[in-house]
């Protein structure tokens, strides 16, 4: 297979033939292609794009470096994630691609970055669907590889498994729990044994798994009338936020009424749980940025509530939680493009990305820490994660509460847990 990397090194062999080859010049512009899922059912998670790719421009400038970011749209569909990125690769010849949301779109790009050995910086996807959903057989960990161009920050399912067991045991429940998980890259790995169910079991609660079902959806009657049988008084799932509302809506209109009802991914928004209206009042989720977190940012020296006041200010809506991260992929880049001995050579951006080690707005962020599994720690680095409830306020609209934070204590409580029902 013909890479970049490998038409680089004919290229440099030509022009040491004696053939007059263009060099890189000191102070060329540093080309990086951004792609995240600015339309479709993913399209929440980009909110924060725009501004974000706006604010890193003015900073780049700040410090000297010329970058221009070609942003990509995945459409939220994997084919078109690996399509934009071999656009990004072929026709626009960026030095860098960062990736962001969910492994319907990170995986793909990383895929093919890796293939033509290209660097990337990827985020907001739990990193074992990222690290084993790319290898060539995921069911055989002895046969899995490190990657060399690919890197990864994000936490991993075992940090949102246990927030969410720790959210559980504050209540007093039967322990039966239902699990909404769909047939996708996350769904997946949360039922399968690096996910929920070995974690659950270990801690007494017993999972009601109707199976895997097709993102989009729109009758969850089969998955209701499971949860109402197996009493099921916990509620669990990882589905795209379109699926949980209808989930949701058919779940109170068929009497469904668990006592706690914690959701990965979807209850991230505020634009979903304000479409529920009253049935979106405390509600649980993962928590891995907030206004309320205690980090910095390296690129601008905001406060995380500075961030999200800004953020707010210029998209007239809510703060969501992809800002903190939108903007810490961009943190990272500028950290790497000042310190490479080359910033439009791969290697040496490798080498600054494996070098990492960045106080940044949702937390330090370095590779290999072992706080990874050994077989990941070249290209994982993880983040911290607490436990969240959507409280309705007089005015209609929600806040989400910090309500769980054993797992990073550094990051303060805001409330404490209470019960749906």
């Amino acid at each position: 297979m013909l890479t970049r990397r490998t038409l680089l090194k004919a290229t440099a062999a030509t022009a040491a033939a004696g053939f007059a080859m263009p060099a890189f010049a000191a102070g060329a512009r540093i080309k990086i292609g951004y792609v995240t899922p600015q339309s479709g059912p993913l399209s929440a998670f980009a909110q924060a794009d725009k501004y974000m790719v706006g604010r890193f421009l003015e900073a780049a400038k700040a410090l000297g470096l010329d970058v221009e970011v070609i942003v990509k749209d995945s459409q939220s569909n994997p084919n078109r994630a690996a399509e934009v990125a071999k656009e990004l690769i072929s026709r626009d010849e960026v030095n860098m691609i960062l990736v962001a949301s969910t492994p319907e779109t990170t995986n793909p790009v990383c895929t093919v970055a890796e293939a033509e050995e290209v660097p990337v910086i990827s985020s907001v996807a739990p990193w074992q669907p990222w690290f084993i959903g790319q290898q060539g057989n995921p069911l055989d960990p002895a046969s899995w590889q490190p990657f060399d161009y690919v890197f990864h920050f994000f936490w991993g399912l075992e940090d949102n498994v246990s927030v969410f067991l720790k959210m559980w045991k504050s209540l007093d429940t039967n322990k039966q729990v239902g699990a909404l998980w769909p047939n996708d890259g996350d769904g997946n790995a949360w039922a399968s044994d690096v996910g929920m169910p070995q974690a659950a079991a270990k801690s007494g609660y017993k999972l009601s798994d109707p199976g895997r079902y097709q993102n989009l959806t729109d009758d969850f009657s089969a998955q209701i009338n499971a949860f109402k049988q197996g009493n099921c008084e916990i509620m669990t799932g990882i589905p795209i936020p379109p699926d949980f509302t209808t989930f949701w809506t058919q779940a109170a209109q068929q009497g469904y009424k668990p006592k706690i009802v914690s959701i990965a991914k979807a209850l991230l928004f505020p634009e979903s749980v304000n479409a529920l209206g009253e049935l979106g009042h405390n509600l649980t989720a993962e928590i891995y940025w907030s206004p309320k977190f205690p980090f910095k940012s390296s690129l601008t020296g905001e406060s995380c509530e500075e961030l999200a006041a800004g953020f707010s200010t210029s998209a007239k809506r809510q703060w969501t939680q992809p800002v903190g991260f939108t903007h810490a992929l961009f943190e990272v880049a500028a950290d790497v493009l000042k310190r490479a001995s080359d910033p439009t050579d791969s290697q040496a951006l490798v080498e600054a990305i494996s070098a990492t080690s960045l106080d940044t707005v949702v937390g330090n962020i370095g590779w290999g820490k072992e706080n990874v599994p050994p077989f990941a720690r070249k290209n994982v680095a993880k983040t911290p994660l607490v436990g969240g409830q959507w409280r309705r306020q007089t005015d209609g609209s929600f806040d989400l509460v910090i309500v769980e934070n054993a797992n990073a204590p550094e990051i303060p409580l805001g409330g404490k847990l209470e019960a749906l029902n």
